[in-house]
This record gives C-alpha cells, sequence and structure tokens, in this order.
C-alpha cells in the first residue's frame, strides 16, 4: 500500500489597498505563504499580471520546486553510491505561454545542475544518477510539460564541462 503524504499551507491575501477587488487595477495581487514553524514566504503575481518584483510569484516556485526536488533525490543517490558532492547548484529556467482566452500553461522547464565530485573518475555514475533523481522526482512525475535535466560535472579543483542531458515528460 503506497503512503500517503498531505500538504497543507495557509495563504493570505495581503493587497487589500481599501477598496477590496472594486477594480483590477485597485488591488494589489500580495500575499503570504506560511506554515507553522516556518519563515513567511512573500508572494505575488508575475510582474507581467500587476504583481511586484520583490516578492515570489508561483511560477517561479513552480520552477524552484523542480529544481529543488531533483536535487535533494541526486543527493541521496550519491550518498547510496558513496559519491562525494562538494558544491551543487542550478539555474533552472521556465517557459510559460498564455494562451488566447487569457490563461496559460507551461511548456518545458529546463534544469542545469552544475556537481563538483571529489572523485572525477565516477563522472559516469553522476551521470547515471542524474538520470535516476530526475525519473524519481514527485513533482517532475505530477507536471504534463517536459522537464529537460542538463547537467554538468566537475571535480573539486576544476572547471565543469557538459556531460548528459535526459528528458522528462507527462
Amino acid at each position: 500500500m503506497p503512503k500517503t503524504h498531505r500538504y497543507e499551507l495557509d495563504v493570505t491575501w495581503t493587497g487589500n489597498t481599501g477598496t477590496g477587488t472594486t477594480g483590477w487595477r485597485d488591488y494589489e495581487r500580495s500575499h503570504d505563504i506560511t506554515a507553522p514553524g516556518k519563515p513567511t514566504i512573500l508572494g505575488t503575481a508575475d510582474p507581467a499580471f500587476r504583481g511586484t518584483p520583490d516578492r515570489w510569484n508561483p511560477e517561479e516556485l513552480l520552477v524552484v520546486s523542480l529544481s529543488q526536488c531533483h536535487m535533494l533525490w541526486f543527493l541521496v543517490l550519491c550518498a547510496r553510491e558513496n559519491i562525494i558532492v562538494t558544491a551543487y547548484t542550478d539555474h533552472p529556467s521556465g517557459v510559460m505561454v498564455e494562451t488566447p482566452d487569457g490563461g496559460g500553461h507551461f511548456t518545458e522547464v529546463v534544469l542545469r545542475p552544475r556537481v563538483e565530485i571529489a572523485d572525477l573518475g565516477r563522472a559516469d555514475t553522476v551521470a547515471a544518477l542524474h538520470k535516476r533523481a530526475h525519473e524519481l522526482c514527485f513533482i517532475a512525475n505530477s507536471v504534463n510539460f517536459e522537464v529537460r535535466c542538463e547537467p554538468a560535472v566537475a571535480g573539486s579543483e576544476s572547471e565543469p564541462g557538459p556531460h548528459e542531458t535526459n528528458s522528462h515528460s507527462r
């Protein structure tokens, strides 16, 4: 029987400027995302949709969720394989397309993890672990658009270079 996990948060609109939603220009898109024992995330809409650039928007949070999930799976897989990761960074990006009816959808997200490992002789195994992390990622398995992974691996003292690309579509 599969385990079930629940995630409960609070999202509170904080953008009432005194007149509520009397018009779509009359309120801010500001909101707070909270959960007990965690710092508040200051949310908004994308600036293209009247949000403010100093707060996180849902589109950014979706992209970063994919990156975080991949990283966390990759690190645990490396630990299981006795591969010592000494640094990990990612510069993910996503593409969202607006539709004529005012809605929209993501068409892709690209993850670009750059990993440093203690033993560069294990680079092939690292590439395989990126692929496996991608297959296991809870978030990537939950979206209906392509998620590509373009990892690079380097030794702890050298420059990163391209290694392997894999993608995931749901």
